[in-house]
């Protein structure tokens, strides 16, 4: 214990693929170490999503780095992501370089900033080495993209100018799992080969004994041993990087029974829907069944409708529309809440020259409230009271309410109706008590014989999930490699595996 107390170090957690456990790995690595007395603090170079978080400072970060933070007992800084990319379409985003909006770029166009954002990168990766005696880094995507390799800032770009000891995680849920492993080190010139020390396969089901030959196998191709295999574990649902990591059938988390009758709320699933993590507390609640939904017919057996964030509110307007969602929505008799983007399409005007350029367009009309976007986004951690409940919250949005006739929510912000609920403030519905009430209210207007438990806390579920992460690194993770990887670096003599980039094979 003494020892690791000690301890300093720092290494890259790279995947296969997204959504291979990079996130969840990093995660379960910082609270494995916090729980041993270790100043750990979780970093990503650049994180390209729209579920993100803002910082006590008034910075926003990816939403998985807020939750890495609280794994290793860390406030969330902007320092633990200093470069965010927010989709705004299939070819633009927005930059956010250590907590603030600095402006869109598109594909072609970020790969000029990246060289200055390359010097932000490691001179924050510095500062966090300097002020804490262990940082873990999560990659993005995968370094197998070789095609971003010359301008690469998250993944062996980093890894090589920071000289980092680098772990590969695949998902063998997926199928293919050897094969990615191999591939991921085979693709990288030998630079970037020499910091691949090990791998971990992620969501395994089953007996891990009918692995070991494969485990031999890569381990006699690649050179590098396989240091541990994290079982599939169903509680692992809470904070998805992003909505897409759901069930297929687009249900949210694992419904519980009901305490009486079953409350079922569908969620419209937008295009560049943002912090979808929102509802998530929703589906904590025993007898809540929460489903993400792309058409109207979703609607017909619902009994409360949410319209969740969107990085581009007037083009996801656009689409509800030609899906039929608009009209669906708007005949819609039961319960209606909109989340910040969401709110802002139940208004009935937005005037949007900063997101679109759009101009003026006409909101779907249930609450009687004008929008108008901004240039300076809104960035705040604010804190109050609704319905009667103390309330903290986060915003996230270049929208402002200039016209309202409707109720307020929170204070004077957000607008209500007997049937329609709208605000700015994402995480509202992790307060326990604003929660309970929430659907409280939600089934008596939908008519249903509902019950809320009386005892759910959603902190105690996030909480309960990191602790569950620290416990599998553990439990099946090699804890002693990864230290000594820590302490020593990337071991050195590490074979190259042929071909290599094309550089280095021609």
């Amino acid at each position: 214990m003494a020892a690791l107390a000690s301890m300093r170090g720092a290494m890259l957690i790279c995947g296969t693929t997204s959504d291979a456990g990079k996130s969840v790995l990093v995660a379960g690595l910082c609270r494995f170490l916090a729980r041993q007395g270790v100043d750990v603090v979780p970093f990503k170079a650049q994180n390209m999503s729209n579920n993100s978080f803002v910082t006590l400072d008034g910075g926003e970060i990816g939403r998985a780095q807020a939750l890495q933070a609280r794994a290793a007992f860390k406030e969330p800084s902007v320092r633990f992501n200093p470069v965010l990319l927010k989709p705004g379409s299939d070819r633009t985003s927005q930059v956010v370089v250590l907590g603030q909006a600095v402006g869109t770029v598109s594909a072609m166009s970020y790969r000029e900033r990246k060289q200055a954002l390359l010097e932000t990168v490691l001179s924050t990766l510095d500062g966090l080495r300097r002020d804490h005696e262990v940082v873990i880094c999560e990659g993005a995507g995968s370094p197998a993209e070789i095609n971003l390799r010359p301008n690469d800032i998250a993944n062996m770009g980093l890894a090589t100018r920071a000289d980092l000891p680098t772990l590969v995680v695949g998902d063998i849920d997926r199928g293919g799992v050897f094969a990615h492993l191999f591939g991921t080190v085979a693709v990288l010139d030998a630079a970037d080969q020499a910091l691949i020390s090990g791998f971990v396969v992620n969501k395994f089901r089953g007996d891990a004994r009918l692995l070991e030959p494969g485990l031999r196998q890569i381990r006699a191709l690649t050179g590098r041993p396989v240091l541990g295999v994290l079982p599939w574990r169903e509680e692992l649902w809470l904070d998805a990087e992003d909505s897409l990591s759901y069930n297929a059938d687009g249900v949210v988390g694992r419904p519980q029974p009901p305490v009486k009758d079953w409350l079922r709320v569908a969620v419209v699933r937008l295009p560049r829907i943002s912090n979808a993590t929102d509802v998530e507390a929703l589906a904590c609640e025993p007898g809540v069944s929460v489903r993400f939904v792309t058409e109207p017919s979703r609607l017909a057996d619902a009994d409360v409708v949410v319209l969740p964030g969107s990085k581009a509110t007037v083009d996801d307007l656009a689409w509800l529309r030609e899906t039929g969602l608009a009209q669906a929505i708007q005949r819609f008799d039961g319960p209606v809440l909109g989340i910040c983007g969401g709110f802002q399409m139940l208004a009935k005007r937005i005037e949007d020259d900063v997101e679109s350029k759009h101009g003026t367009v006409e909101g779907l009309g249930l609450l009687d409230v004008d929008i108008r976007f901004q240039d300076r986004k809104t960035l705040a951690t604010p804190s109050g009271e609704a319905w009667g409940e103390p309330v903290t919250g986060y915003e996230i949005h270049h929208g402002q309410v200039v016209r309202s006739t409707e109720r307020p929510v929170i204070g004077d912000e957000g607008a209500q109706t007997d049937r329609v609920v709208g605000t700015h403030w994402h995480g509202l519905l992790e307060n326990d008590a604003f929660r309970r009430r929430f659907v409280s209210w939600a089934a008596a207007v939908a008519g249903r014989d509902f019950e809320p438990a009386p005892d759910v806390s959603f902190q105690a579920a996030r909480e309960a999930q990191l602790d569950l992460l620290g416990d599998l690194v553990a439990d099946h993770l090699d804890t002693r490699a990864v230290i000594d990887l820590l302490e020593r670096g990337a071991p050195a003599g590490l074979p190259f595996v042929p071909p290599g980039a094309p550089a280095a094979a021609e």
